[in-house]
């Protein structure tokens, strides 16, 4: 069952040097329970769309489309019923989560304060909570965690922390934006195993924003793939990694090191000149006469969804 559906969405900047296109007719939709792996390179939209879910983006953006949570519109609601749906249905873990945590206040006291505003639990009990949540997300020493500032802790900690503040009032929906971005191997896999853990407990849905192709196949239910402010490609995780269908997904998997680090030809466009047609044309070893003249519409492959004159 859907439990957030985006349709059409188109997110513009603008800005004195022309109108950048961040965003363009992108739709896909969330299940319950369910984590769907967005992916693309830095710069492609991935985390304008996950702000635009929660109405975060500067004053210069102008967004259309619609944005359905449990069928109620997020880009029309008034601010007070969405900041109630920001504090007790969806949360968002940032991309540093050193600068997502308050540097003059312990971590334990950033867990709590959900807890006692929103579920008016008394102190005792919000405390208890949070040291059962800091066990639960693999702090050997929860008591000790809890009395600690986040300069005492290191970024991969620090990001259970933000876990563990999005898990405190059990959101219908979690969006992490780059979870692992900066982090060395052992604590991505730290990070991947606390995010097993949300998904056991919690039954959220996720959201998950990666650059990261390892951590969506590890994570992922579902993928979606974006280039240039669009999503190209999008299926199940499982049947993406054995068989990548459009011709810029091939050419992500081909980054991979077991593939050999082979890079992808050519740079991505410019978000203000857009290129007509297809986005990724310009690069395409493919290409036809058609994809510099109309974007393609989605078509239908293997249970999943590709943007691509291929498979029509």
């Amino acid at each position: 069952m859907k439990i957030l559906d985006i349709c059409d969405l188109s997110v513009t900047f603008s800005t004195p040097v022309g109108d950048v296109f961040a965003v363009n007719n992108t739709s896909f939709s969330l299940n319950e329970n369910e984590t769907l792996a967005l992916v693309g390179e830095t710069g492609c939209g991935k985390s304008v769309i996950a702000n635009s879910i929660i109405r975060l983006l500067p004053q210069n953006a102008k967004v259309t489309g619609s944005i359905l949570f449990k069928g109620i519109d997020l880009l029309k609601v008034s601010e007070s019923e969405l900041e109630k749906i920001r504090q007790q249905e969806i949360s968002i873990i940032f991309q540093n989560p050193s600068l997502s945590l308050n540097p003059l206040y312990t971590v334990g006291s950033q867990i709590i304060e959900p807890l006692i505003i929103h579920k008016k639990m008394s102190k005792q009990n919000s405390i208890d909570k949070a040291i059962q949540l800091l066990k639960t997300m693999g702090f050997s020493n929860p008591s000790k965690a809890y009395g600690m500032y986040p300069y005492q802790l290191s970024g991969g900690m620090n990001q259970r922390i933000l876990l563990s503040i999005a898990m405190t009032l059990n959101p219908s929906i979690i969006i992490a934006d780059e979870p692992t971005k900066g982090l060395d191997n052992e604590l991505v896999r730290d990070i991947i195993d606390e995010f097993n853990t949300v998904k056991r407990v919690n039954n959220s849905s996720i959201i998950l924003i990666t650059h990261d192709l390892s951590v969506a196949r590890e994570l992922s239910d579902r993928i979606a793939i974006m280039y240039s402010g669009e999503i190209i490609e999008i299926g199940e995780t499982k049947k993406f990694f054995k068989k990548p269908l459009h011709p810029y997904s091939q050419a992500l998997l081909n980054s991979l090191p077991e593939k050999g680090f082979i890079a992808p030809n050519g740079t991505s466009p410019s978000m203000i000149n857009v290129p007509r047609g297809c986005k990724f044309h310009p690069r395409c070893p493919y290409k036809k006469q058609e994809c510099s003249k109309k974007i393609p519409l989605f078509y239908s492959y293997d249970d999943r969804s590709v943007r691509c004159y291929l498979f029509q």
